[in-house]
């Protein structure tokens, strides 16, 4: 079994503290997460310019299938936390 120094349990608990967060139960991270979707469609948009390169306009994308979630430091699924994520994009 490993064990953490103090110094990383005591600010995991003060994290913890905090139910607005999403934090890692595996490794604490609390800050780096990720999304995978399946089944993507995007479309990007995109305008010549008179030199021949090209500038996007914009992109949309649809997601046919299952999005997961996943913390960005350990990859432990966080899927279960996923709608929180949602609610808190700004």
């Amino acid at each position: 079994m490993e064990t953490r120094p103090d110094s990383v349990k005591r600010r995991r608990q003060l994290r913890q503290k905090n139910s607005l967060r999403i934090i890692c139960p595996n490794c604490g991270n609390d800050h780096s997460f990720f999304e995978v979707a399946d089944g993507v469609i995007l479309t990007s948009r995109y305008t010549q310019n008179r030199d021949g390169s090209f500038s996007q306009d914009g992109d949309e994308s649809q997601i046919m299938g299952e999005v997961r979630f996943f913390c960005a430091e350990c990859n432990e699924d966080l899927t279960a936390h996923h709608q929180r994520f949602v609610e808190m994009l700004f």
